[in-house]
């Protein structure tokens, strides 16, 4: 009998060691894991810091001429994001987008309305906010102006116009249920590739950022209502970092206190 069960005692010890060792490399793995997570949004969170003091030292700069098309490559959201800039060209008033958005509170649409500037290429500026329940008149008075005579409405048909605003590169495109619909001309997200496309304009003469025109001189066109942007970034990396140490404390304090109990 005692040797019977005997070998069955050494199985099931090695069964219990096996099964403890297993236990504890994956909780070294997933302690280790979620501490390297949790450095890793340390360094992210240095880093948006840094991005966010740039771009606020940045905005208040004097405005610099917007990067023609041989510099495109070389606009970066970290270095030019919020850059005051200054660009000079006609507006195609019958190309205008409008992206759903919230100002004022209340619903409304961003214009966007490509610029073209003398080498012929074309720059999307948001030209500010008209409310929802203005968007049919608005885009009655566009189309008066697109199809007026030269010497009528001149500063959005044939006369160079120059903005003054904030180079910002372009958003990607939303999640369900606020991702952009380009086939039905619905749009969240200010997604520039997708609305050049929209347009059947070609990508390589458009730039790959837009700019959000400033507060207007002009009282007398009250609508779109531009100078809205608001500077915001998104900064959870602190929280972030919590929680992945967090959960590498946890895994720790458990895997000790069932060593304690196996003792």
């Amino acid at each position: 009998m005692n040797q019977t069960d005997n070998p069955m005692t050494e199985l099931q010890k090695k069964h219990i060691n096996f099964s403890s060792l297993l236990f504890g490399a994956l909780c070294i793995c997933f302690f280790l894991l979620f501490s390297a997570l949790g450095v890793w949004q340390i360094h992210r969170l240095n880093w948006k810091t840094n991005l966010i003091t740039s771009a606020n030292q940045r905005v208040h700069l004097s405005p610099v001429k917007a990067p023609p098309q041989n510099q495109w490559a070389h606009v970066t959201f970290e270095k030019d994001e919020y850059r005051p800039v200054i660009i000079t060209g006609k507006f195609l008033t019958d190309k205008n987008i409008l992206v759903t958005t919230v100002a004022q509170n209340t619903t409304g649409y961003w214009v966007l309305t490509p610029l073209q500037t003398t080498d012929n290429t074309l720059t999307f500026v948001n030209r500010g906010f008209i409310p929802m329940d203005a968007r049919n008149d608005f885009q009655s008075t566009e189309e008066l102006h697109t199809n007026a005579p030269t010497h009528q409405y001149s500063a959005l048909n044939t006369e160079q116009t120059t903005i003054i605003g904030l180079l910002r590169m372009s958003e990607k495109n939303g999640v369900f249920p606020r991702k952009n619909n380009p086939d039905h001309n619905i749009w969240y997200t200010r997604e520039i590739p997708a609305m050049a496309q929209k347009l059947e304009l070609s990508l390589s003469t458009v730039a790959p950022y837009f700019i959000d025109a400033g507060k207007k001189t002009d009282t007398q066109k009250k609508l779109p209502i531009a100078g809205l942007t608001v500077i915001h970034f998104r900064n959870n990396h602190l929280i972030y970092a919590i929680t992945w140490f967090t959960l590498a404390a946890g895994i720790l304090a458990a895997s000790l206190l069932l060593l304690r109990q196996k003792r």
